[in-house]
């Protein structure tokens, strides 16, 4: 099981991850009520981009148009989290 912590106080669990991604550990920490993110913080962006790599696309390629603008789902700042990956 993987557990991520985000900036936003929000946790996320998945169950088995196959496909690259380590299992069996965490990666980050909370303070002693679980509310807050206290150590190796993941952006939202930088889940999505994780997620896509997994999925086999190129985060900065995948763009969708709205009123005239290109946009993406890990905006400009999206990273790999390349530390809980095998």
């Amino acid at each position: 099981m993987v557990l991520l912590v985000f900036p936003e106080n929000h946790l996320i669990r998945n169950g088995p991850i196959r496909g690259g991604a380590t299992s069996g550990f965490s990666y980050g920490a909370t303070d002693e009520h679980g509310y807050e993110a206290v150590e190796n913080r993941l952006h939202i962006h930088d889940w999505h981009a994780t997620i896509l790599h997994l999925l086999g696309l190129d985060h900065e390629k995948l763009t969708y148009r709205h009123a005239g603008r290109d946009f993406r789902l890990t905006d400009v700042k999206g990273q790999v989290a390349k530390e809980i990956l095998a």
